[in-house]
């Protein structure tokens, strides 16, 4: 028997059915589906020190299990002494069993050790289905170490759906778990 994610079983057996009821649709293929999760972080100090954009990249590996890339300034910018080409910043995308564990690992252990947390704003949706979701420090994450962490940093998750309209893929997300705000 091959092993299959908490969150991607639970899709299968309950959230398909609850979005089936609450939008109505009439084929298993028209309810949407969670394609991908973005870790993106930027590093702007890395301009002065290589090494930045390293450490980010070894960060967002840990707490993926995926190997991170480090991004690359597409143009100069003279007011940043930035210069095509230079590293300022590392990203991570996660597809199918590794989505779903990253996302049970985020919702189960990562959320609730935000300071003061109590929910996560439903304000973060772009018009076409996707959430974007900014963490301001990434200790939050179990995973890292927090006595070898040189500099606290932020990082933004983004959750890509198949879903057409923000209302649908707001019910998607929190079907899955996560946590919104009441308004």
């Amino acid at each position: 028997m091959a092993y299959i994610p908490r969150l991607k079983q639970e899709y299968k057996d309950r959230v398909i059915a609850a979005l089936k009821e609450e939008f109505g649709y009439k084929n298993v293929m028209q309810v949407p589906k969670l394609e991908k999760i973005v870790l993106s972080r930027g590093v702007g100090a890395a301009v002065s020190d290589k090494k930045l954009v390293d450490y980010a990249v070894e960060e967002l590996t840990k707490v993926t299990g995926q190997k991170a890339v480090a991004t690359i300034s597409k143009k100069d910018v003279a007011s940043f002494k930035l210069r095509k080409g230079m590293p300022i910043g590392a990203k991570v995308t996660l597809r199918g069993e590794k989505m779903y564990e990253f996302l049970d690992r985020l919702i189960t252990s990562s959320l609730p050790r935000v300071r003061d947390f109590n929910g996560i704003k439903a304000t973060g949706f772009d018009g076409r289905g996707n959430y974007n979701l900014g963490v301001t420090e990434q200790i939050i994450f179990p995973e890292i170490d927090i006595d070898k962490v040189n500099k606290i940093s932020g990082l933004d998750i983004t959750f890509v759906t198949s879903a057409n309209t923000d209302k649908e893929a707001k019910s998607l997300l929190a079907e899955l778990g996560l946590p919104f705000k009441k308004n």
